[in-house]
This record gives C-alpha cells, structure tokens and sequence, in this order.
C-alpha cells in the first residue's frame, strides 16, 4: 500500500509540475542562469578605498598618493587596481539643475569652471593603469550626514543642496559618475533609506527630510525587503545604460539588512553582507560570520563583500602580524573583494609582504570563482576548503581564540584520497610537508595556516558539486520568509559600546542551501546514513549549476534527518537547459537515500528542482531536502 500510494504520488506530481512549468512557478526551470552577469568582475575586485583610513576627510593628495603607493609598491600588478572615494567628495546638489557639485577646495584638479568634474582625476588614474571608484547613497542623504555629522566635509547649503543621494537623481547621477566623469565602480550606501523615519532628531530640527524607511536593522519582518531591491536594481539598470559598454563593478552596500546576503548575487558585483567591519578581533569574526555559510551564493561576477581590510591598523597593524595575517587570508580564501582600507603612505614593508602575498592573493583571484567551503565548524577552529581552476585545492585552518589549539586535517576533508600523499605547502612560511590520512597541526592564538593541497582526488572522473560553488546558484532556496542567523559572532560595536542590551541576532540568511551541510547547519543525513559531501536545502527549491563540459549527474537523493516526519514527501528533479532528464519517486521522511541520475551531455544549465509532496510552493515548514554525493562525472 505505501508503494502504491508513493507512486500515485508521484504521478500526481508530474501532472502538477507540467502544470506549474506552464504557469511561471518560481520552480519552473527556465534554462538560463539568473544571477547577475552585468557589470565586469571576473574574479573578486582589488583596490583602495578612502574610508577606513581617513573617513569622511578625503582629498586628492591622499587618493593620489594611495594610487601611486599602488604602483610604485607593484601592489597594482598583482590585482589592486581600484581606487575609490567613499563619503566625503561632495560639497552640495545644485537646486538650480539638480547637479551634484564637487568639493574642489580638496579636489582642485574638479575646478572646471561652472561645472566641476572629476574627469581630470580619473584621466589621471586611468594613465596610470589604475580604475577610479566612486561613492553615493541610495536614499536622499549619505551615512556620514545620518550617522556621523561630526566627521568632516558634510554637504552644505539648504535642505535640497544638502540631498546630495541618488534617491529622484538615480538616472541624473549614474549618468555623470559613469558617463560624464568616467568612473568605473560606484559603492552605494543604504543609509538614506534607513536612518531618516519622521521622528528622527536631524528631521525633527529640519536639518533633513524624512524618508519612509524601507529597511530595518533590527527586524527583517519590518524591511521592505522587495522595496529597496527594486531601488538597488533600478540603480543597475542605469548602470547599463550609461556605462555605454565599458566595464564597470556595481558594489552594494546594505551590511546585511533586508535580507540582502540572498538577493545581493542578483543585482550587483559585490554585495555587503555584514555591518562596517572595525580594527577589531571581534568585529572581525562578525563580518566573516556572515560570509562564511554563504558560498553558494557567492560566483564570478557576484562576490559576498565582508567589509574592507583593516590590515595596518588596530588589532591587526604590524604590531599584529599574526591577526594581520589571519584577516587577510580569510578574505582571499572566501572570496571577499581584497579593498585596503590603510593609508598607503604609512606603508611599511611588514605590511606590503601581507598585501603582497601573491600566492595568497591568487587564492582570492582564481579564475573558478569557488568561495571556500566549510569542512570543520566550531567556536574554536574551522577548516575552509576551496577547490582551484588547476584542480588543485587550497585549505585554511582558522584559530578564533586567543590560545593555541590543535588542529587535525584530514584527506577526507579535502576530498582527497587518504590512501595517497598529501602535499602541502605553507603559503606564508613556504616550507612544503606532505601525509597521509590525517595530520596534527598546531595553531598559534588567533592563527590562520594556509596551504595549497595536492593529491588523489576521491573522485577521479569528475567534481562533487560542493567543489564547485562557484558554478551554483541558488535561484529559489526555499526560505518560506527570511530569519536572522543565529551563528554569527555577537561583538560589542564600537559606536555603542555596552550600553543596552547587547548585539541582537540581525543578519538574514538563516536556512538558505549550503555546501556540504543541511540547512540551517545541520548533518547531511538521510535515514541514519551520514554523507561528508553534497548540497542541503529546503523543498520548494531551485538551483541553477553551470555544466563545465561533463556528461553524467550523479546523485543520492532523500528528506534529511533533521527534517520531520509530518511535512511531507520531497520529489527531486533533474532539468537539462529546459527539459526535464530525471525524477525520483516522492521520498518522505526515514526512508533511504534514492540514486538519481542523468545523461548532460552538452547540456550548458543543470537545474535542480526539490519540490514539495503536496504541489505547494511554498511551505511554512518545508522539509529539508539533501542531494547527497552529487557530482558531475566525465
């Protein structure tokens, strides 16, 4: 009877998904990838910005300076090639146009007559075979006047001169930055759509206008999550327009609210998905915290942004060699855009030998796009592991505490024959060892080890699809609403101290699809059989997998144990460029793992669709389904 009742169920489930296909459901295969290739980044984007080091206090000596450190050091051989200006260029919006103008007592190359420009600035860092970035707000009014109006160098004059952001402006000043002054990436900030409600003190005096906050800090629930999506993306479609096709980066900044850390792949080049990082250990784990459960939502031309380096200052400047040294490689290793936020003219050789670390910058560089994935997780020590273009991997060993720990590293972990050598060399020591099986490291207090791994691959005919992150886009993680991630460091914030209550639980994200684990950090296991590699996520799911030229798919298929015997079967789905290659059968809760298959053979879009037993969508509680062992075989 159960068999029968499983097949009926399937059966019903074909009908529903042909139907569901013809009618738009997000889960309908579409056969194209959906995650943003506008704009150029290739691989994570390298540079300077202004405003770790000096704030709102930026002038053209400093940029330029910055710019030539850049080139002089060969910084800018090796990647570093943007040089940004962030908050502080501006001296007001002319009513008379709506023009933004320049600060030009700082910028006096922009003294251009009526109309200031920065086109000598950027002509100046082009020749230097460098890029020029650029600084705005998505509201009508920046961070530095919201959060910090004792910093230097706020917009003047009345209250429009004063509304200096992109909000009613959007097509008017993408087309000077980008078409007029020539920039090639522009940062925009989301404080003008947070921080000015009608009771805010700087609206209340009139120094502002209010407007309608579409994003809370505080409460995913109250953020207009689809509100400032649209704006964000209608600041992407001017982009295209007035970029007239020259290669530019779109960066967002929105740390995290709105539920930004999911939807941030499809709209721009790099995505904030955490609150300003500090000098600070602390703030520190915060922004790699919300990066670090992220790696398939992460792909080349869309890179989770963990904040800028504070390499140089605080708790890693060269009197910190070793926290220095631990930032820097957990950047290159996961991905995150490598902007130095240190000023340039400080620079010592301690800190170029860390910036210019070629082998580690090439980890961050590599041409796959793969976000290093976790293979060991706890408060102490995690082990990333990302996969290189070559086939070779990278491995980082990461000690959070401020006391030695040791570290075991296994073959398994790097999905590596424990049978066969294992190679390692130390990318900041140089010294090359090998193992086999397993090896006992030592990590130093808030130490960071870094190898590059070479051996038998466990899987010789192909790669498992937790290899490749980069080549995966979750379009429909089946997140019925977004919920904050319990997981992420709680530091004390420098701008409140301890005054309250402490940090919240306030990063949306908690339950999306992972690499290697079930949602929501869980063991990947099917009845009672645990899996080491695959990808968890929730029914009502969609993912988009790029096929590197491989001609079979290969999968365990089944309802994870963390899931629950009362929501339901889990049917799963194996769509090639549109047409569906495979389907199991409807497998609920506790029953083994099914085999799945299919032939992709010039198939260019796998899609992997996990459909709820009952047709829906979306459920409030959808079952968490596991494609354990999935690989792309030869």
């Amino acid at each position: 009877m159960k068999r029968q009742t499983l097949a009926f169920a399937g059966a019903a489930l074909l009908a529903l998904a042909s139907s569901a296909h013809a009618q738009n459901d997000p889960l309908a295969p579409t056969g194209r990838w959906s995650a943003n290739a506008d704009g150029h980044a290739p691989v994570p984007p390298m540079g300077w910005n202004s405003w770790n080091a000096f704030n709102s206090d930026v002038d053209e000596e400093k940029v330029l300076a910055s710019a030539r450190a850049l080139v002089d050091t060969g910084l800018a051989r090796l990647g570093y090639r943007y040089v940004n200006i962030d908050d502080g260029w501006w001296l007001k919006r002319r009513e008379s146009d709506g023009r933004l103008i320049i600060r030009t007592a700082h910028f006096p190359s922009a003294a251009t007559g009526k109309n200031p420009s920065f086109r000598p600035l950027t002509d100046r860092l082009h020749a230097m075979g460098l890029k020029a970035g650029i600084y705005s707000d998505l509201g009508r009014n920046s961070c530095g006047q919201i959060y910090t109006p004792d910093f230097k160098n706020q917009p003047e004059g009345s209250v429009a001169e004063r509304e200096v952001g992109l909000y009613g402006h959007i097509e008017q000043d993408i087309r000077l930055f980008f078409a007029e002054w020539n920039f090639d990436l522009i940062k925009v900030d989301g404080c003008g759509v947070r921080g000015l409600p009608e009771d805010a003190p700087r609206v209340r005096s009139g120094l502002y206008r209010a407007l309608p906050p579409l994003v809370d800090m505080q409460s995913l629930g109250a953020s207009d999550v689809a509100g400032v999506r649209k704006l964000y993306t209608e600041v992407g479609r001017a982009l295209r327009v007035h970029s007239h096709g020259r290669p530019y980066v779109y960066s967002l900044c929105l740390w995290g609210a709105g539920d930004v850390r999911s939807w941030g792949k499809d709209v721009g080049n790099m995505s904030r998905t955490s609150d300003d990082i500090q000098p600070l250990w602390g703030r520190m784990l915060t922004n790699l915290d919300t990066v670090t459960h992220r790696a398939l939502y992460a792909h080349p031309g869309s890179w989770n942004d963990a904040d800028m380096l504070f390499v140089g200052t605080g708790d890693f400047d060269q009197q910190h060699e070793v926290e220095a040294r631990s930032h820097f490689s957990l950047w290159a290793m996961l991905n995150s855009p490598l902007i130095i936020g240190y000023d340039l003219r400080k620079l010592t050789p301690e800190l170029l030998a860390i910036f210019g670390n070629a082998e580690i910058v090439a980890l961050n560089q590599d041409p796959a796009g793969n976000q290093a994935v976790l293979a060991y997780d706890s408060d102490e020590v995690q082990i990333f592991v990302k996969t290189l273009a070559d086939g070779g991997k990278a491995v980082a060993l990461f000690n959070r505490t401020g006391a030695p720990r040791k570290a075991i590293l296994t073959a398994e972990q790097l999905k590596l024959l424990a049978t066969s050598e294992v190679r390692l060399r130390d990318l900041w020591s140089k010294e090359e060892s090998s193992f086999r099986g397993d090896t006992e490291l030592v990590l130093a207090a808030h130490e960071t080890r870094v190898f590059r791994a070479g051996g038998t691959r466990r899987l010789a005919d192909g790669l498992y699809l937790s290899e490749q992150p980069g080549r995966i886009n979750p379009a429909v993680d089946g997140v019925p609403a977004p919920l904050p991630d319990p997981t992420i460091h709680q530091s004390i914030t420098p701008w409140v101290g301890t005054r309250g209550g402490g940090e919240h639980v306030q990063y949306g994200g908690w339950g999306g699809a992972e690499a290697d684990r079930a949602p929501f950090g869980k063991l990947l296991r099917i009845a009672g059989k645990p899996y080491d590699t695959g990808i968890g996520i929730l029914a009502g799911s969609r993912l988009e997998v790029r096929n590197a030229g491989f001609s079979r798919f290969n999968a365990m298929v089944g309802v994870n144990d963390s899931g629950r015997p009362s929501d339901g079967p889990v049917v799963f789905e194996v769509w090639g460029d549109g047409k569906l290659l495979a389907r199991s059968g409807a497998m609920v809760f506790g029953t083994p793992a099914e085999a799945l298959q299919a032939n992709v053979a010039k198939v260019r879009i796998v899609e992997l669709v996990a459909r709820a037993g009952n047709g829906a969508v979306r459920q409030p509680t959808p079952q968490p389904a596991t494609w354990a062992e999935a690989a792309f075989l030869k």
